[in-house]
């Protein structure tokens, strides 16, 4: 390339620093703060989630709230657990095994006329945990590179754009890496890679419920839930590469460390009801509002010796609507049977710039915010509906005993067509700070658990194991440029392709329950 591309670069740079405000997250990244685990009380993992017809557990609180309404006598409750990583290995801040707590709540049942109660309660859990660490190598990638991405980048003119070159391009066009000596900028094919990620964090959720019932046959219920994200994320990525030049560099390592906080809030309602009065089957409908966020970002990102910090951001994020339908049925007091069906369409999610703030005349502060179309449309080309099944079943042995089982299928969220497109015209790309994605694939949970009461304690422990697998992606897989005959450059393709990851989890709850 001539020199005058690269002052065209440094240009946009400048460009790219004055919209640091309206920074937002992108698809992949953005999906992370949508996906819930199968977590709550142990009876609750235990029968696989399962109960959103047969209610009477704090947990359906987050899922129907109409399960609420079918508590007769108060209660508290409160879990905590172990969460162990298979196959996993320590890495930073990141373990393969994690101590937990993860629920604490309450219900007041009060009874309003011979059959009808109202019910309050409130409750905490970890509706995701992040612990987890991500690891990948790929032995050979066919000369492609990090910096031949953008080299490649620039010769296809996607640097030339409102927002600038994304961070990762800044980071390789600063450190010297694409600079063959004589001011020309060029790149260095790579031979292999190692990757490292470690997650750490949750998002916890606060819900406050009222429900009720209706001659023990209709049962209604509200849910309004408080999230807090407490995201953090540290990466390595170390890159081999084939010098064209003596002296040139033979290795990079890039590390990024991005920390992402804020809150959400969101509605929920739902119905239980008993069609045949002498019959104790029931069904249970439920409709979950999107979760709207406002959140922060904050990246440190490193290339060598070449540093860059982007400041804390803010940016708007709503997750997709949830419905849900449930069955539930019990056999004298020995058996309980539920199937539960849920569906939400996460090629919804939306990405939010705050374009502007400002106080009124009254003192009270606004943003005005306007939706990423760009990331929008780069969603609904990634992501598409996710049909969850839950399945679950309880034994009473004795008066004091029960035992449980459960199983979820949860159909994949990603394409295998997916891409993260580094090429769109998005603030969400352009301010990123890591060019990394996973398609993953379908999640299958096996759940078992046992009870024991004694008076009005009960203690109920469970057992949970989950698996996931996914194809990872060190950057936008095959992305090319034609030949260029006027400046005798060649056709260039950059193509690592997929290394296949597993995510496969253990974890042991406890819960212990006072009923008053």
């Amino acid at each position: 390339m001539k020199k005058i591309q690269i002052l065209a670069l440094l240009a946009m740079m400048a460009v790219a620093m004055q919209a640091q405000d309206n920074v937002n997250l992108d698809t992949y990244a953005g999906a992370q703060l949508t996906t819930e685990d199968l977590n709550g009380t142990a009876r609750y993992v235990g029968m696989g989630g399962a109960m959103e017809a047969l209610g009477a557990d704090i947990s359906t609180m987050g899922t129907n709230p109409a399960g609420i309404g079918l508590f007769r006598k108060s209660q508290v409750s409160g879990s905590f657990g172990v969460l162990v990583q298979e196959g996993g290995k320590n890495f930073q801040d990141g373990s393969k095994l994690n101590v937990s707590f993860d629920q604490i709540g309450v219900v007041l049942a009060t009874r309003v006329g011979p059959t009808n109660y109202v019910n309050f309660g409130f409750n905490f859990h970890k509706s995701r945990n992040f612990n987890y660490v991500l690891s990948a190598a790929a032995a050979s990638i066919n000369g492609s590179s990090q910096n031949r991405q953008t080299y490649i980048k620039g010769r296809r003119g996607d640097l030339d754009t409102y927002w600038g070159e994304s961070q990762i391009d800044n980071l390789y066009l600063e450190s010297g890496l694409m600079d063959d000596g004589a001011g020309n900028i060029g790149f260095i094919d790579g031979t292999d890679y190692e990757f490292d990620r470690a997650h750490t964090g949750y998002i916890g959720e606060y819900d406050f419920n009222l429900s009720g019932n209706i001659n023990n046959r209709v049962y209604l219920g509200l849910t309004v839930g408080i999230k807090d994200v407490r995201y953090n994320s540290y990466s390595e990525y170390f890159e081999r590469l084939a010098p064209l030049t003596v002296g040139a560099p033979t290795e990079v390592l890039m590390t990024d460390d991005q920390r992402i906080t804020g809150t959400g809030v969101d509605i929920k309602v739902g119905a239980i009801i008993r069609p045949i009065e002498e019959s104790p089957f029931r069904f249970g409908l439920y409709v979950a509002s999107p979760t709207w966020y406002s959140l922060y970002s904050n990246n440190t990102t490193r290339i060598g010796d070449v540093r860059q910090i982007g400041y804390d951001v803010k940016f708007d994020f709503s997750t997709p609507w949830k419905f849900g339908v449930s069955l539930g049925h019990t056999i004298g007091n020995e058996y309980a049977f539920g199937l539960t069906y849920e569906y939400a369409d996460y090629s919804t999610n939306e990405m939010k710039a705050i374009t502007d703030s400002y106080y009124d005349w009254d003192g009270y502060y606004h943003e005005n915010t306007s939706v990423d179309q760009d990331m929008k449309r780069n969603t609904q080309q990634v992501l598409r509906g996710v049909h969850l099944l839950k399945i679950g079943a309880e034994k009473r042995l004795d008066e004091h005993s029960s035992v449980r089982i459960g199983y979820n299928f949860v159909s994949p969220m990603y394409k295998s067509s997916g891409v993260r497109d580094q090429t769109i015209n998005s603030p969400g790309v352009y301010m990123a700070s890591t060019t990394d994605y996973v398609n993953w694939g379908t999640t299958h949970r096996l759940t078992a658990g046992y009870g024991f009461t004694w008076d009005k304690l009960r203690l109920d422990i469970a057992y949970q194991y989950s698996i996931r697998k996914g194809d990872f992606y060190p950057y936008m897989n095959g992305l090319s440029v034609g030949e260029d005959k006027d400046n005798n450059l060649p056709a260039l393709t950059n193509e690592a392709g997929a290394v296949s990851v597993k995510d496969s989890r253990h974890q042991l709850l406890c819960t212990v329950n006072y009923t008053f």
